[in-house]
């Protein structure tokens, strides 16, 4: 469970363009922003298409975190950073996510770009009166755009595609190169891409056009400035229509250098550079999705992390132990995979006891419970792939799902433990576990010795133990099994006792099964 220390807590956006600050006081389930900070740092900006995270890029990253963990510091508020398109598609972003940890002592997350959409959906709904309507929400990033449609909270559809202001710049604008031919070439690429995301989302009663983050706010301020007469003091509820975006366009392809571009009333100088790319993104979004206007929100991605934050610290909306965002996500992948969901929630129950009555063992967290929990859940989707070598099938399974609520790391530990509920113990030789750093194989190691025995003990797929109750002599943990029948366990203590060893191993104790 993420712990929210006195009350306030630092909510940072590692994005592709820019890097977001917001400190927030906590109350109950609501907060109140009471500083926030932002710096663009370019750290999507190379010339191979963002695979790469330069060593100039992570530095001006370093320095905006250790000022960001300087600001969270004097509020003494707990930090929580999430990571989107740049360091999500870098193949050197666990240099970056160590340096991080290293020289700031911030942890970072590297959030899916599904993920990314929920959150910025959590975000919109604490700016707009829209949670009984039917949303559909654009956010566009330096890397990335974000597609959702959304209602009552619920993600209806949700898609992330590698479209963004940065990486359009790069592909189609560089070294402020602005001609028809790269104009015309934008726009196209940007309709093919998006093409099969508009066609899966359900256009139908759309109550709402949602836009947020930096391209969309930006435009918005131009179109403030140069169309609108009245005094708005904040973006917030603005709405503007499709004739005013298209004006919006035209003056800003109306002047051909980064330089002249800099002075329209509005425009952030900073984003000067990757405008067009960007305005050519919405446009076309706007023309394919047949948007008559749009409403921007000041809220996004960064508020909806402080909003699921605090869903996590106080355990709001528990279902299965699992937040119910989570739970809905494990349960569609089960249900998705066809997996025996019998089987499954008495290996998650044993698990959890044996979770619970071994604390001073094991020495897990409370948040590895929920994993272990998830890990149970799931641990058998690989069979949808095929029985043989069913657990290797539920690692990639898992590890390349769109589950909402986790990050990437998270997934990544869920995989893994589910990954070993059978056969080998984890070894650093595997692809997965040895991505994972020190502290997480610990972690997997000691849920994997839980749930190896849970599976186990439900061998027969019969659900025959009701209650494991532990009990210690010297160095022997003897299991005590009450029984929901007088039946035959022969056959789950054999499945057990096969797999016990990892617990031995790891732990020093001597496991004896006994019906009781």
């Amino acid at each position: 469970m993420f712990e929210i220390k006195n009350g306030i807590l630092s909510a940072i956006d590692i994005g592709t363009n820019s890097f977001h600050l917001i400190i927030a006081k906590v109350h109950h389930d609501k907060f109140t922003v009471i500083d926030r900070s932002k710096e663009v740092v370019r750290l999507g900006l190379s010339s191979s298409d963002m695979k790469y995270i330069s060593e100039e890029a992570m530095e001006r990253g370093i320095i905006t975190l250790k000022r960001f963990k300087s600001l969270s510091d004097l509020h003494n508020a707990s930090i929580r950073a999430v990571a989107t398109s740049a360091v999500r598609e870098a193949l050197n972003k666990s240099e970056f996510i160590r340096r991080a940890k290293t020289e700031t002592d911030i942890d970072i997350e590297i959030i899916s770009g599904y993920e990314e959409a929920r959150l910025i959906y959590l975000g919109t709904l604490q700016s707009l009166p829209i949670y009984n309507d039917k949303v559909i929400i654009v956010d566009i990033g330096g890397g990335s755009t974000e597609f959702l449609c959304g209602q009552k909270g619920d993600v209806l559809f949700a898609e992330s595609l590698k479209l963004g202001a940065v990486r359009y710049t790069q592909k189609f604008f560089m070294n402020g190169k602005l001609d028809m031919n790269s104009i015309y070439e934008c726009r196209e690429t940007v309709r093919g891409v998006i093409t099969p995301v508009i066609r899966n989302i359900d256009k139908k009663n759309i109550d709402h056009f949602v836009g947020t983050s930096g391209t969309i706010s930006n435009i918005a301020t131009i179109i403030k400035g140069t169309d609108r007469i009245e005094t708005i003091q904040t973006l917030n509820n603005f709405t503007f229509t499709r004739k005013e975006l298209s004006g919006a366009v035209e003056l800003l392809l109306s002047y051909k250098t980064n330089f002249e571009r800099s002075k329209i009333p509005g425009l952030d100088p900073g984003r000067a550079d990757i405008i067009i790319a960007g305005a050519l993104i919405l446009e076309q979004i706007f023309q394919e999705l047949k948007i008559k206007e749009m409403t921007v929100s000041d809220y996004a991605l960064r508020e909806g992390v402080v909003l699921d934050s605090i869903h996590k610290s106080t355990g709001q909306k528990q279902l299965h132990g699992l937040t119910d965002i989570r739970y809905k996500s494990v349960q569609y992948l089960m249900e998705l995979c066809r997996v025996d969901e019998k089987h499954a929630k008495q290996v998650n129950k044993i698990a959890l006891q044996l979770f619970d009555a071994l604390k001073n063992i094991h020495k897990l967290e409370s948040t590895d419970r929920e994993f272990l929990e998830a890990a149970c859940l799931m641990h058998d989707v690989g069979y949808y792939i095929s029985h043989s070598q069913h657990h290797r099938h539920s690692y990639y399974i898992i590890r390349n799902a769109e589950l909402l609520g986790f990050s990437d790391r998270e997934i990544e530990i869920m995989a893994n433990v589910s990954r070993y509920h059978r056969k080998s113990h984890p070894k650093i030789k595997h692809e997965g576990f040895g991505k994972l750093n020190v502290d997480d194989q610990e972690r997997v190691k000691r849920m994997s010795s839980i749930i190896r025995i849970a599976d186990g003990l439900d061998r027969s797929h019969l659900s025959l133990v009701t209650k494991i109750e532990p009990q210690i002599t010297g160095k022997i943990l003897n299991l005590n099994l009450r029984l929901r029948e007088n039946k035959d366990i022969s056959l789950d203590v054999w499945g057990a006792d096969r797999k016990k060893e990892l617990f031995e191993d790891l732990f020093g104790y001597k496991i004896k099964f006994a019906v009781i």
